[in-house]
């Protein structure tokens, strides 16, 4: 049987139905696998995430696969498709959201740094990265520090870190 999606928001929509309280967002730059979509939506619908954001041009779809991998996540979290980057970083700013990197290195320690109230965790594709245009946009620069022997945790993993982090010093 067929069943009609809701229509996700455009930004001012979000950023307006969020309010003014404590809020968490995702910016997704570069992300392109259905299976970690869903997996990180899980997590977002968990940690009760304000909204995904993606620029014009991702790949990322509410596909079948990323929808059974979710589990329920796609149908709780809305999904934001962004237009220009620039407007979108000031519409943002606009609404008291800081914007966090997330990168591999050269960057504060989740676990050590302050997290604002209002933060928006932008993460880049697992090879690529982000661009490095947005991440000199970026009020802080955060890496989930580990071992060492892999340089980073895959983007489903380090998205329920980042979640669990900021949600452990933001409750309720």
């Amino acid at each position: 049987f067929q069943m009609r999606r809701r229509d996700d928001p455009d930004l001012p929509a979000l950023l307006k139905n969020i309010g003014d309280g404590p809020a968490c967002l995702l910016w997704l730059d570069g992300v392109g696998n259905p299976h970690n979509f869903g997996a990180l939506l899980r997590s977002a619908a968990h940690f009760g995430v304000g909204g995904i954001l993606l620029p014009s041009d991702s790949t990322l779809t509410l596909s079948g696969a990323t929808c059974r991998v979710a589990e329920g996540g796609a149908e709780a979290v809305p999904v934001v498709r962004l237009g220009e980057s620039a407007n979108a970083i000031a519409a943002l700013q606009a609404a008291n959201f800081t914007l966090a990197a997330t990168v591999p290195r050269d960057a504060d320690s989740l676990f050590d740094a302050k997290l604002p109230a209002r933060t928006v965790f932008v993460l880049g594709a697992e090879r690529e990265g982000m661009q490095a245009g947005l991440i000199e946009r970026c009020g802080l620069r955060l890496t989930i520090p580990g071992s060492g022997k892999v340089e980073s945790l895959n983007i489903a993993s380090a998205v329920a870190v980042l979640l669990a982090t900021w949600a452990l010093r933001h409750p309720g």
